[in-house]
């Protein structure tokens, strides 16, 4: 059995040799036990010999060349190296997790379900995966997914043009999902791939704010737009410097109209957290129709259940009038800065923003240079009134 140091140069050559009937079995240089077999038939197969306590020699298969790439076929044989100096049997494990299931059903049978009772996000995952993780890992059996198959993905939607963020969101959900298989057993503990890849440099997210010229020019479109609903959640966002699922999710008990308030029972925070209405925000509220047996403020005619999403809907609206880089989110960030730029202090708008963490209302600060020159001026006309007493 030849020895060599298995590398992507000597791979790369496997192609000029012909093996015998029954294939090569190539052992390397540096992890013993790591092997790649070479069959007559041209296809290779990485492995793990070793023998057991009782010194029979056990084969644990890693993967075939193609489906996994040599570093992580040599990281996994590292692994099972360090398994039998810890005591452990690799062959028991591989049977242990021998059945493992494919990446999609794994969403659908398990995360999907688990992520619906414990996370108030989950409409999130459920498109994130739908749009970029299934589409791409749906198929291939969880234990088959490399780290190289998850850089790849990485970059790939870096390179197609998506925010650095969202890239390493999709990271961060994979690598969740990966960590409840592995918390209930599906997967042994050194089994995500997700460990070990770096996130993307995200150099401050990116913040819209729209301009007093263009809210107006925006509330024109939505006057004449025939989504009508949909203009009455947008307006109401921009009103509120609400999130997109406290309007869509409110209900009519949630409004108090003698105190001009929109409650969230369950915000991003995890408590109740009280909106202040605006006299045009309880304006339009009393305007909308309502239905005795609907309880929501905006509900879908067909169903009769709020809006999963209006973001088609926005996405024609945005576009109509040249705002094709601002997000539903960013109508947000606007309210906040026609507060700060109104003369409204930051901790006015933390409290209407319902920020706990005062450093994040912080990021609206450098919106009013006129507020702050006002400041030191004032400090320069009290020193002056009093050098010249």
């Amino acid at each position: 059995m030849p020895i060599r140091t298995l590398t992507m140069e000597f791979i790369s050559s496997l192609h000029t040799v012909k093996p015998s009937i029954g294939g090569i079995s190539y052992f390397d240089t540096e992890i013993k036990g790591f092997i790649l077999e070479h069959r007559a038939s041209g296809g290779a197969t990485f492995y793990f010999r070793f023998r057991d306590v009782h010194s029979k020699i056990r084969m644990v298969r890693i993967g075939r060349l193609g489906e996994i790439y040599l570093q992580d076929a040599r990281a996994k044989a590292h692994q099972m190296q360090q398994m039998l100096r810890d005591g452990g049997n690799p062959k028991i494990e591989e049977r242990r997790f021998k059945d493992v299931p494919t990446f999609a059903e794994f969403v659908h049978t398990r995360y999907m379900p688990y992520a619906k009772t414990k996370k108030r996000s989950w409409g999130t995952d459920e498109i994130m995966l739908r749009l970029h993780l299934l589409p791409i890992f749906g198929e291939l059996r969880m234990s088959r997914i490399t780290r190289s198959d998850v850089v790849a993905m990485h970059h790939a939607a870096k390179q197609n043009n998506y925010a650095a963020g969202t890239c390493n969101r999709m990271l961060i959900l994979m690598k969740f999902i990966y960590n409840c298989a592995i918390r209930w057993d599906i997967l042994p503990a050194d089994g995500n791939p997700c460990a070990g890849v770096e996130p993307l440099d995200d150099n401050g997210a990116r913040e819209r704010y729209l301009t007093k010229a263009e809210a107006q020019m925006l509330f024109q479109e939505l006057d004449a737009n025939p989504n009508v609903q949909v203009g009455q959640v947008i307006r109401l966002l921009l009103y509120t410097g609400a999130r997109e699922r406290e309007i869509l999710d409110a209900r009519w008990e949630y409004i108090d109209f003698a105190r001009s308030l929109l409650t969230v029972p369950l915000s991003k925070s995890g408590k109740p957290r009280h909106i202040p209405l605006s006299d045009a925000a309880v304006t339009l509220l009393k305007k909308l129709p309502r239905r005795d047996d609907i309880p929501w403020v905006f509900f879908n005619p067909k169903t009769n259940k709020p809006p999963v999403s209006i973001f088609y809907a926005w996405d024609t609206i945005r576009k109509k009038v040249g705002l094709q880089d601002v997000r539903l989110h960013d109508l947000r960030h606007s309210f906040a800065s026609f507060l700060v730029n109104s003369g409204r202090s930051l901790y006015e708008v933390q409290r209407l923003l319902g920020h706990h963490d005062p450093k994040v209302t912080m990021r609206y600060a450098h919106l009013s240079p006129a507020g702050l020159l006002d400041a030191v001026n004032m400090v320069g006309a009290v020193i002056d009134k009093k050098s010249e007493e």
